[in-house]
C-alpha cells in the first residue's frame, strides 16, 4: 500500500480553502477549521464545519492541487460532505429488492423481472403431450410442463419455497404442531396436493382451524384434528413431596372424616317390669327373715307337726 505524503504548501493554505468555501456555501455557514487529509501527491482537502441547522455534522470540504514544484494553488472543488455522526440517507435499492412480503396491497401491480432466478422457462408450444416422452433430447425429465405459462418455478425456488413453509408457523417446529393431538397426514380435513411439494404439504380444509385455507405441512398439527377426543382430567390426590420434607418431625396430615349422627330409637318399656334396685333388695330381706322365722317355730314345737 503506497503511504501518500501530505503536501506542506497546500495543507497550510487554510485561508484560501475558507474564502473557497465561504463564496459557494450559504452565509454563516462556514465553522472552525477541522482537519486537512491527503488525497494524492499534491491534493489535499481542507475541511470545515458546517453551521447550517439542516446538515448537522456535515463538514465543507475544499480539494486543493499543486502541481509538483509550483508555487501556485488551485482550487479543485468546493463540496459538502457527511462527517462520521451525520444523518444521511440509506442505500439507494432497487425497487424490486425493496418489496417485501405483506408489502403488496389491494390494487398495487408489482412488475415481473425479466432476469428473475426464481424462474425458469416453461415446456410449452406442444400439439400432443403424448408425444413428450419422444423428445427426451429436447425436453430433460426435469422440466415442468408450462402448460400456458412462459415461466415456471426453478428446482432452487422450489426448495427455498417448501424450506420457507416448513419452518414458518404451519410447520412441525410451530408451538401448535408440538402441542396438537395429531398431525395433518391423518387428518381427514386435509386436501392433498399434486406436484413435488404435494410429497409434504397439503391444503386445511377444516373451518375451526387456525390453518383453514392455508398450505400446511404434513407434519403439522392443531387442535381441531378430526379424530382428536377430548381428554378427562385426572382427579387430583394428596401427595407430599418427600423431598422437601424433614421425616424425623413429619406428621401425616390428619384427614377427618364426616361425622354421621345415628338415630337412636327408644323402644317403649312396659310399667311392670321396671323395678327399682332397692325395692327388690328389701324384698329379698324380707323373705329371708320370715323363712328364718318358720325354721325356729319348727325347731321349738316340733309336736305342732
Amino acid at each position: 500500500m503506497t503511504v501518500v505524503v501530505l503536501d506542506a504548501i497546500a495543507a497550510a493554505a487554510i485561508d484560501l480553502a475558507r474564502e473557497a468555501a465561504e463564496t459557494d456555501a450559504p452565509e454563516g455557514t462556514v465553522g472552525a477549521h477541522l482537519t486537512v487529509v491527503a488525497d494524492a501527491e499534491g491534493v489535499v482537502s481542507h475541511q470545515f464545519e458546517c453551521l447550517s441547522s439542516a446538515y448537522p455534522g456535515w463538514r465543507w470540504s475544499v480539494t486543493l492541487v499543486r502541481a509538483t514544484d509550483a508555487s501556485e494553488i488551485t482550487i479543485a472543488e468546493v463540496l459538502l460532505m457527511p462527517g462520521p455522526e451525520s444523518l444521511v440517507a440509506p442505500a439507494w435499492v432497487p425497487w424490486a429488492d425493496r418489496v417485501l412480503p405483506g408489502d403488496l396491497g389491494v390494487g398495487d401491480v408489482l412488475p415481473h423481472r425479466i432476469a428473475d432466478p426464481a424462474l425458469v422457462p416453461g415446456y410449452t408450444n406442444l400439439d400432443d403431450l403424448e408425444g413428450v416422452s419422444s423428445q427426451s433430447p429436447l425436453q430433460p425429465s426435469q422440466w415442468e410442463l408450462g402448460l400456458g405459462r412462459a415461466r415456471v418455478l426453478s428446482a432452487d425456488a422450489l426448495l427455498e419455497a417448501a424450506n420457507r413453509w416448513a419452518e414458518g408457523d404451519r410447520g412441525s417446529q410451530s408451538s401448535m404442531a408440538i402441542s396438537a393431538p395429531g398431525a395433518c397426514s391423518s387428518c381427514g380435513y386435509l386436501v392433498t396436493i399434486g406436484g413435488p411439494l404435494g410429497q409434504a404439504f397439503g391444503l386445511c380444509a377444516q373451518e375451526l382451524s387456525p390453518a383453514d385455507g392455508q398450505v400446511v405441512a404434513l407434519d403439522f398439527g392443531c387442535g381441531a384434528h378430526s379424530e382428536a377426543t377430548a381428554i378427562e382430567p385426572e382427579p387430583e390426590e394428596l401427595r407430599v413431596d418427600l423431598d422437601l420434607v424433614d421425616l424425623r418431625t413429619y406428621e401425616p396430615p390428619v384427614i377427618e372424616e364426616p361425622v354421621v349422627e345415628e338415630s337412636v330409637v327408644e323402644e317403649p318399656v312396659a310399667e311392670e317390669s321396671v323395678i327399682d334396685e332397692p325395692v327388690v333388695e328389701i324384698i329379698a330381706v324380707i323373705e329371708a327373715t320370715e323363712a328364718a322365722e318358720v325354721t325356729e317355730e319348727d325347731s321349738v314345737n316340733p309336736e305342732s307337726k
